[in-house]
């Protein structure tokens, strides 16, 4: 693998100047887009390939064949759905579904990280011509910063993992092993990847979750003061300087690819709560974990700066939820998404359907919200009513494809009654 770690010091400077007081004196204002008349509705599923949530699944992991026939039959069910987009992960461990000079192949897809000997095809290339044949974009999905999930040893990883080469630039964290965000060749490596698909694939977006700086335990710092120590770039709060290492990697994300190709989309979608009103006079009327403190991922800013072209906020919670209202979030997200396109990301993995859980997992949840029809229907008949919202993306495919409830026959009718 090449690691190309370039640096352009004066441009990067002006940046680094740019942005640390671009969180004090935003210039942008509490605008809401005009939606574009002309454009469909956004309409997708997350395809997930980390630990073989949606595909490949086990019994296909090194099998082409069995693979490719899991990847149509898929497509074709999303297509019969009227959704209009697939998000692909292709980047779920700093691995690759995709033949990558710079990544290994991931062991999600050949049972051994690095293995190619039985992946006889680029299925990044596969997916593409099989979306783009039934009429589908695709935006391809990578994940940061992380390098492995707990349960798989870092021994696993393959001899020329980028982790393996230069463990200085990385760190452990609960059982996980993530790239130090503040080290500049962080940011450079990213960059490598994301140009690498940008220019290689016909792709019609990048997309990111929300995994930026880990999910904390509250009990467990970040192993990351020595990096704040070395390279603390004008900062006097930690927390300030992790929150200019992840604004840097999206703005300049953003610059790539818009210089490498302007119509690909850039988008991201974070966890559903900005801020909460506790904490800011900004903030949503919610009680929850905060991207803007928890997670170092200053949203509402990327939205002011225009350094995303769509957010996907993850309102996971039922209407009327106390601690998070998927309404209130509706229009909180509505309300500060400035000039970025906003879908929303919807959970009919929550959904509860008694044929489908076990009598323990029934008897816990029958009561709430999501063990009703219902649920996932009152949300979209509420973002009728809001008009910044332009689309969902729903998690995950085989979550969905289960039709819990019976939400993919009220989808297909929906779909195609409401936005044909």
């Amino acid at each position: 693998m090449k690691m190309q770690l370039r640096f352009g010091k004066i441009k990067q400077t002006l940046l680094l100047v740019l942005l640390s007081f671009g969180s004090v004196f935003s210039t942008a204002q509490n605008k809401t887009p005009k939606p574009d008349t002309n454009e469909r509705p956004f309409r997708a599923v997350w395809i997930s390939t980390v630990a073989n949530i949606d595909w490949p699944t086990g019994e296909a992991v090194g099998h082409t064949i069995l693979q490719q026939q899991q990847m149509r039959d898929l497509l074709d069910k999303i297509v019969a759905l009227h959704f209009n987009t697939i998000i692909f992960q292709v980047r779920p461990t700093s691995d690759a579904l995709y033949p990558s000079e710079y990544e290994p192949w991931s062991h999600w897809l050949t049972g051994k990280q690095g293995q190619n000997n039985d992946i006889p095809y680029d299925p990044l290339q596969f997916v593409l011509d099989e979306a783009h044949k039934r009429g589908l974009d695709v935006h391809v999905w990578i994940n940061p910063y992380r390098v492995n999930l707990a349960r798989t040893p870092i021994s696993e990883l393959a001899p020329d993992h980028i982790f393996n080469q230069h463990k200085e630039m990385f760190w452990k964290y609960n059982g996980q092993w993530y790239f130090e965000p503040g080290l500049d060749e962080t940011r450079e490596w990213l960059k490598t990847i994301v140009r690498d698909l940008v220019t290689r694939y016909d792709v019609q977006g990048i997309h990111m979750d929300d995994y930026f700086y880990p999910y904390p335990d509250h009990k467990t710092p970040l192993p990351d003061a020595q990096c704040f120590r070395a390279h603390p770039r004008g900062f006097k709060d930690i927390d300030d300087w992790r929150r200019n290492n992840t604004n840097l990697i999206i703005c300049e994300l953003h610059d790539l690819i818009k210089s490498l190709k302007p119509e690909v989309q850039f988008g991201i979608s974070p966890f559903g709560i900005w801020r909460n009103l506790s904490s800011d006079p900004l903030g949503s009327d919610t009680h929850g974990l905060q991207n803007y403190d928890a997670l170092y991922a200053d949203i509402r800013l990327w939205m002011e700066e225009g350094w995303i072209d769509y957010v996907v906020p993850q309102l996971y919670w039922a209407i009327g939820s106390r601690a998070a209202d998927h309404k209130k979030l509706a229009y909180w997200w509505a309300h500060n998404c400035f000039n970025t396109k906003l879908y929303i990301g919807m959970a009919p993995y929550q959904l509860v359907d008694r044929k489908q859980v076990s009598a323990d997992e029934w008897q816990k949840k029958r009561k709430t919200a999501w063990a009703k029809p219902n649920e996932i229907m009152r949300q979209l008949h509420l973002h009728e009513q809001i008009p910044q919202i332009q689309g969902q993306v729903f998690f995950s495919a085989s979550h969905l494809l289960k039709n819990p409830l019976g939400i993919c026959d009220s989808l297909r009718t929906y779909y195609n009654d409401t936005n044909p």
